[in-house]
């Protein structure tokens, strides 16, 4: 298999902690890729020119970290970090859900910060994603003392790589005041050696 990659991309990074967890990374060839470069050719592989994007063995282009992480998932027998059914299933994706908004509101607020020419960047534009991740870090801070200790499920990776990417490119914020639960749990996942491993530098 072969995974699109960019080290700081935090979709990248979910797929490689997956990768890591399961036992499948030494099966992944990886292809440094940046997105941003106009005479990219990943559009070959993701219409949408986005990273990550896996080519399977057997051609297949799996686009989105979520359904590249569940087509990894189903290539092992160890416990499945997507629960097949029931209240645990709900669970984990409602982690998952939480985490990817985290994700993408932080995209969306990067993009208009680093991209826009400050002339027309949009104030209430970022205080709107701002909120976005303060509404989601508060539902965590509610729930992770229910499902922070649960066994490894997709929803754990989700929200540790979004909390890892607050800490990357926004650590102005300093998300753990007011969210002590959460910044404990936090601590201790960070140190799982999946993250460890897919840390990124600035």
């Amino acid at each position: 298999m072969k995974l699109r990659y960019s080290p700081t991309s935090p979709y990248v990074r979910k797929v490689m902690v997956v990768a890591i967890e399961i036992g499948l990374e030494g099966q992944i060839e990886i292809v440094p890729t940046d997105p941003w470069d106009p005479d990219t050719d990943l559009p070959a592989d993701n219409p949408l020119g986005k990273v990550p994007a896996l080519i399977t063995e057997d051609g297949k282009r799996l686009m989105d970290s979520s359904v590249i992480c569940e087509y990894l998932d189903h290539l092992h027998d160890g416990p499945p970090l997507f629960p097949p059914a029931g209240e645990e299933r709900w669970r984990a994706l409602g982690w998952s859900v939480l985490g990817d908004g985290i994700l993408d509101a932080c995209q969306l607020r990067r993009v208009e910060g680093k991209f826009r020419e400050k002339s027309m960047q949009s104030a209430d534009w970022i205080t709107r994603q701002e909120k976005t991740v303060e509404r989601a870090l508060a539902a965590l801070e509610r729930q992770v003392s229910g499902i922070g200790q649960a066994p490894l499920t997709i929803g754990h990776i989700c929200v540790g790589c979004a909390l890892g990417y607050l800490d990357l490119r926004f650590p102005q914020d300093d998300w753990r005041t007011g969210h002590p639960a959460l910044a404990a749990w936090f601590a201790n996942f960070a140190e799982r050696p999946s993250m460890v491993a897919t840390a990124p530098e600035n």
